[in-house]
């Protein structure tokens, strides 16, 4: 794996550890995919720091509970400011 590569997925896994960040979130900073930053959490990060990669999964897990409910809450304010 390329050095820049490693040294990206470090980042990012620290981006979302210290921010609780979601996975769009990331991708929206870092300028990349949803999918880049996927595989550079659970492939690439894996192999070159094992503990911020057990970590981020567990931001990742929690967001991934929480989802529906945050697109609930975003259709909620997406009617209401409709009707208003």
């Amino acid at each position: 794996m390329k050095e820049y590569i490693e040294e990206r997925a470090v980042e990012i896994g620290q981006y979302i550890v210290d921010y609780q960040a979601t996975v769009r979130q990331t991708a929206r900073q870092f300028g990349i995919s949803k999918s880049t930053v996927h595989k550079d959490l659970t492939e690439r990060l894996l192999t070159v720091n094992p503990v911020l990669a057990r970590e981020a999964r567990v931001i990742l897990d929690i967001n991934k509970s929480e989802r529906h409910i945050r697109g609930g809450m975003a259709t909620k304010a997406k009617y209401e400011h409709k009707s208003a």
